[in-house]
């Protein structure tokens, strides 16, 4: 057998063995022949290779409920996280945020490449398990690229095991990859079975991994197929919002619903224990919180009333008296979500200004804005292990992409009315003045649309690891990131005042991200993005 040297042990410069990642059964064996005995190996290798990289539970530079702190939407208090040099405008070349994402994605591609091109060697005698295995690797390499080409733009493009030279390659235009890996993806999902798996459901089945080419389609303004893909996952039947927002993040629900498409489960990270209580909660008496992440004014102010309205556009109350009260005639997905000062915790009312109080916003493991994610937060947890599971991809996407889509490409028709609705309805708004369809919106502009139903993505999917991506995608960063990030807000001798964390820029070439100077190095191919 041809040795072929990994793609992406060679880019990544890491000091570990890439032979290592194979687990194998019998530690002896030294090709795919010895290694591809049963399905519990390509289990295993598929098994790691969603791990490393989409469903690691204690990596907190790879945690999706993290990654609002590279946003407005949060703060990340920790810089080697990655989240706060991300959010503040310390990206640069010279940075190890762009070197670890960029080798973790090209070490993982270069394992892929050599699992796919071996797997169907009769070892495992079932082809129909070979098959299903073979098309959630391709499907998770797929997923490498979608990831790579948002963050990087254009990129070395394989799909075959590489030798050092054909590794030092050009990169390949965005647009020619996405180009292939679109319809390749299409065509992947369309061989995967329609269900989900009883056992080891974080793996692709047809629809979920269209729900994530629908994401991707969406973010790279493919508003047409976004629009298609999502219009066949509805028709499916095969998932539907969950009645309870709240529950879908709290123990209630987060492991028996159907509205999570793509999952997080116990079998994703081969145990039980998770941490988003430690990383998202408050520390609470000897409890293991550290704030690590935490919601900034910003995302507070972006609830709008509960009859649908900004908080600055409502004849009910004024600007100032829902500032100083978030929970003030609000959207009932604020009070699910978030939580802060005068609100109860464990049965005691929080007091971020006290400072004999674990919670006082000066403590390190506080929370320096005043508020907490209540998402995934769990009150059960405060004195143990967590053991919860969460959605990567929830229908409520889906109904909000194809919204998103038929804005974008104004054709607002009857069914992205209607899809809003159902997430809005769901949430507990009341629809006697929330429902899109009544006469008040018939005479809104497609700019007035946009505005709804961005701001209706960032209150759905607080704290779930897609604000970043989506200010990336929309190109306001440059206005939501070149504002200092706040937090609570309290009326002080009659005037207003607002905690204040930082100062954060974005500069306009920091949409698309750096190449690390060491990748740069290793590959002459590449050549460094604009503004670096």
């Amino acid at each position: 057998m041809k040795k072929y040297i990994f793609t992406i042990c060679l880019l990544s410069l890491l000091s570990f063995s890439c032979e290592s990642f194979l687990d194998k059964t019998d530690p002896t064996a030294t090709s795919f022949t010895e290694f591809y005995n049963d399905e519990e190996d390509l289990r295993r290798v598929t098994y790691s290779s969603y791990l490393d990289m989409f469903t690691h539970q204690s990596d907190r530079r790879l945690l999706f409920y993290l990654k609002d702190g590279r946003s407005d939407n949060a703060y990340s208090r920790i810089a080697s996280d990655h989240h706060q040099v991300i959010a503040n405008g310390n990206l640069n070349s010279n940075a190890t945020v762009p070197e670890y994402y960029y080798s973790m994605h090209m070490k993982h591609l270069g394992r892929l490449n050599n699992f796919i091109d071996n797997i169907n060697e009769p070892y495992v005698e079932d082809e129909a398990v070979r098959t299903r295995y073979h098309n959630i690797l391709q499907g998770l390499r797929v997923w490498h690229y979608f990831r790579l080409t948002f963050r990087w733009g254009d990129v070395p493009f394989v799909l075959q095991p590489a030798d050092l030279d054909e590794a030092r390659q050009p990169a390949t235009p965005k647009e020619e990859i996405l180009d292939t890996i679109f319809p390749l993806g299409e065509e992947i999902a369309n061989s995967l079975p329609e269900d989900e798996y009883t056992s080891n459901k974080y793996m692709f089945n047809k629809f979920s991994l269209k729900a994530l080419i629908m994401r991707y389609a969406l973010y790279n303004e493919r508003y047409e197929l976004a629009a298609r893909l999502a219009k066949e996952i509805m028709d499916s039947e095969n998932y539907s919002l969950h009645p309870v927002y709240r529950d879908l993040f709290q123990y209630e629900a987060a492991s028996n619903n159907n509205e999570f498409i793509m999952h997080m489960d116990q079998e994703s990270h081969s145990g039980s224990t998770t941490y988003s209580f430690r990383d998202l909660g408050p520390h609470f008496r000897t409890g293991d919180g550290q704030s690590y992440v935490v919601p900034l004014k910003s995302l507070v102010d972006s609830y709008w009333t509960l009859q649908g309205r900004p908080i600055d556009d409502c004849p009910y109350y004024s600007q100032t008296e829902y500032e100083l009260d978030p929970n003030l005639n609000r959207d009932p997905r604020y009070e699910a979500s978030i939580m802060g000062h005068g609100d109860e915790f464990y049965g005691e009312t929080i007091d971020i200004y006290n400072p004999n109080s674990p919670m006082f916003y000066e403590n390190q493991r506080a929370s320096g804005s005043g508020y907490w994610f209540r998402k995934f937060v769990s009150d059960n947890d405060a004195f143990r292990s967590g053991n919860m599971e969460f959605g990567l991809l929830r229908y409520a996407e889906v109904l909000l992409t194809y919204a998103e889509a038929k804005i974008m490409m104004n054709e607002i028709d009857d069914l992205a009315k209607d899809c809003i609705n159902q997430v809005r309805e769901r949430a507990g708004l009341d629809m006697t003045e929330a429902n899109v369809t009544l006469p008040e919106y018939a005479s809104y502009t497609q700019d007035e649309w946009i505005a709804l139903v961005r701001n209706e993505r960032r209150v759905e999917f607080a704290g779930e690891g897609l604000r970043y991506d989506d200010i990336i995608r929309w190109r306001i960063a440059e206005e939501v990131l070149n504002q200092p990030a706040l937090g609570h807000t309290k009326m002080e001798n009659g005037n207003l005042v607002t905690l204040k964390i930082e100062d954060r820029t974005f500069k306009q070439h920091q949409y698309i991200w750096p190449f690390h100077e060491s990748s740069l190095k290793v590959n002459p191919g590449l050549n460094q993005n604009p503004g670096y």
